[in-house]
């Protein structure tokens, strides 16, 4: 049994340059989007169908139509002369009950070569009415012509995703179901099911093999629903099963011993902290001391809006660690933020006889080689710095707790190496980007995780104001009054210097601006193309209340903490991202004043644009908006970077499939406890599916995490 399984398993891995219909040619452009073995080819689902049901005749287009789907031949196919030297491609086509033009403005030289009189195509698109006709811009389209499966048989047909590259060695939604129907023909019996029938019978869940044709090729639509149901359920049941087996082996692991609270974290809050801890940050230091105690290594994700008080649970972490003789290191994304967390450190630490030591890249090397030597030693309990921490040269005498800023920042291998400095240390993760559930469940389903919701006590919620450029006199005046009453302002622009393509505010012309403006105010620039040393001195200045209002780019999203800043002006809002808007507005409102974000949108916004700022204004919470955050980015690009380790979800959407995922994290979570090695004979071909998922890295960071 295991030797057919993995026949069938190696049948998968093979490369496409032996598939029938692919070739060498082929293959190259196939890898280059990532597609290189069988598997990637079965696995690269259609991204829509088309079904004699769902088809629009031309002739019933109307005002109230929305997107269509047209199947028609092609009349008249030509380019046509548009914008300065750049030609438009159009094509009018017919289905026999009225006709259509189709233009594309951009493409005209490729799209123009696959069209031709006589063609049947089928169309997708929002049809637009010009100078009384319909018309179709830049449809999405495919070709129908073609043996085997075809829509005149009844089938339901996969439509897969195009581009230019395919398009120009004859790969379309055509050849695609060409290969693919071959490939079941010739080797759809060497196909395995993973699942063993405890689970397929339990979660209702159709035959693997049949579900990966039913995809490409489904009978009906009740057919194709238990498919992509039950290929959802599997990519995320392999991803929840790394987690959960991850996990398994972590708690077995013997982790460093601390005891009680001690005598450090009993002064911290009476004699230097200068508030009282809220009941979030009290119920985190609980799990943290707990973690610490059980004799595993703790590993958690502590997640709290911008604001909540992570970095004081940070600190009281850290001084439970020293209590029972243990160094700390304390890891930030950038050098900016590295120094501020540094600064705070001291005064909270060095009252108590601690000592904090800062490494970042730009030191001098006399003063890094003490630094070193005190860390090799022992004497330092805190280290702080950048990725400068995990470089060799840095040895600790007695790690025993990592805590990571803004942690999805980092590099998996950067966190690997940070974690080599000790043996069997307590890690503690901060994120100040909340994430939705699903995400949590799929991306750190190994970590345990602590939620901060509440704000320190005597904070304002911040007042967000959308404001348009007829308003920026009135925003001009409100700035003035803040300003007068002994505040600050950030001026946040998208842009450096000005562009020659986008008609937006930069912050350099700003700058020169708004310096005229508050002329009796002090006005200066920061941005990302400074150097280190001149954004941080400009960064002081600020901070010490040396400028009143400084502008900026997104240089100053994260971390920087101005208690006197009140207003948070953000030109091209429409521009900026749902996250970046948040981090932005949580740099203000951390006072006792009350505070403004003022977004100035352009009136041209798009539909996203608006939502975006629409939901700025409705809350301030941020768990909210990273739940409409991710439904409008999705959650391969929820992060803004790949180093979260989050994988390429082919078919599942972990937004959409919230209840599948619950399911398939119970599964797994069950499986692993019954069977944590998947040696069982009924899990071996479960076990070879697993080898290969976790082989191509796509659970990198939960192997660091």
């Amino acid at each position: 049994m295991s030797e057919e399984l993995a026949t069938g398993d190696a049948f998968l891995a093979e490369s496409l340059r032996y598939v029938k219909g692919v070739g060498p040619k082929r293959a190259d452009v196939l890898e280059g989007a990532g597609i290189s073995t069988v598997r990637d080819l079965l696995q690269y689902y259609p991204r829509r169908y088309l079904d004699r049901s769902t088809v629009t005749r031309i002739a019933d287009i109307s005002d109230a139509t929305g997107s269509v789907s047209i199947v028609a031949e092609v009349l008249v196919a030509g380019s046509a002369p548009g914008r300065g030297r750049q030609k438009r491609f159009e094509m009018v086509v017919s289905d026999g009950s009225g006709r259509i033009k189709c233009v594309w403005f951009r493409g005209a030289a490729w799209i123009g070569k696959l069209f031709k009189k006589g063609d049947r195509v089928a169309l997708h698109g929002k049809p637009q009415l010009f100078r009384g006709s319909w018309n179709l811009t830049h449809p999405d389209f495919d070709r129908l012509d073609e043996g085997g499966p075809s829509l005149d048989t009844g089938r339901i047909m996969a439509l897969y995703p195009g581009s230019a590259p395919f398009e120009r060695i004859g790969l379309n939604s055509r050849s695609f179901r060409k290969i693919i129907w071959g490939l079941f023909k010739e080797h759809g019996l060497r196909l395995r099911d993973p699942f063993p029938e405890s689970i397929r019978s339990r979660f209702n869940l159709m035959d693997g093999r049949v579900a990966l044709r039913a995809v490409h090729f489904p009978k009906s639509q009740e057919e194709l629903h238990a498919a992509r149901r039950r290929l959802i359920f599997e990519e995320l049941f392999f991803i929840q099963l790394m987690l959960a087996r991850l996990r398994s082996v972590r708690i077995q692991r013997k982790g460093l011993v601390f005891g009680p609270r001690g005598g450090l974290s009993a002064r911290f809050e009476r004699d230097v902290l200068p508030f009282m801890l809220t009941g979030d940050q009290s119920a985190a230091i609980r799990d943290i001391v707990a973690d610490t105690q059980s004799g595993q290594p703790m590993n958690r994700l502590l997640q709290g809006d911008v604001g909540s008080g992570k970095t004081v649970v940070a600190v009281a972490a850290m001084l439970h660690a020293a209590d029972h003789g243990y160094q700390s290191v304390f890891m930030a994304p950038t050098e900016i933020l590295a120094e501020q967390h540094y600064r705070n450190l001291i005064s909270f630490m060095e009252p108590l006889g601690l000592q904090v030591r800062l490494l970042v890249g730009a030191q001098r090397k006399a003063n890094r080689r003490e630094i070193l030597a005190e860390l090799a030693n022992g004497q330092v309990a805190v280290a702080v710095g950048t990725h400068a921490l995990i470089e060799d040269p840095v040895q600790l005498a007695k790690l025993g707790l990592v805590v990571v800023d803004e942690q999805h920042r980092f590099g998996v291998m950067q966190r690997a190496k940070l974690l080599k400095k000790g043996d069997a240390v307590h890690t503690l993760l901060m994120t100040a980007t909340p994430i939705p559930r699903s995400l949590a469940m799929t991306v750190y389903g190994d970590l345990d995780v602590t939620v901060i919701r509440e704000k320190p006590a005597g904070r304002k919620p911040v007042k967000t104001l959308l404001r348009s450029e007829k308003g920026r006199t009135e925003v001009y005046e409100q700035v003035r009054r803040e300003l007068a009453a002994g505040r600050q302002c950030y001026v946040v622009y998208p842009l450096v210097e000005e562009s020659e393509k986008l008609d937006l505010k930069d912050a350099e012309s700003g700058f020169a601006q708004l310096r005229e403006i508050y002329s009796e105010f002090r006005v200066d620039v920061v941005h990302g193309r400074m150097s280190g040393a001149e954004k941080d001195q400009i960064m002081e200045r600020f901070k010490a209340r040396e400028i009143d209002v400084l502008v900026s780019t997104t240089v100053i999203e994260v971390g920087v903490d101005v208690a006197n800043a009140s207003v948070m002006l953000i030109e091209h809002a429409e521009r900026f991202g749902l996250s970046q808007l948040h981090q932005l507005r949580g740099r203000v409102g951390r006072g006792s004043d009350q505070a403004f974000c003022i977004l100035m949108a352009d009136y041209k916004r798009s539909h996203e644009g608006q939502e975006r700022l629409e939901a700025m204004v409705r809350t301030e919470d941020g768990f909210e908006i990273s739940e409409i955050d991710l439904k409008m980015r999705g959650a391969g690009d929820f992060f803004g970077t790949r180093q979260s380790g989050l994988p390429d979800l082919r078919i599942a959407d972990v937004t959409r499939d919230q209840a599948i995922l619950t399911e398939a994290r119970a599964a797994a979570s069950e499986l692993i406890a019954s069977d944590v090695a998947l040696q069982a004979p009924e899990h071996l071909a479960l076990g070879l599916y697993y080898q290969r998922f976790y082989r191509e890295g796509r659970g990198a960071l939960a192997r660091i995490g």
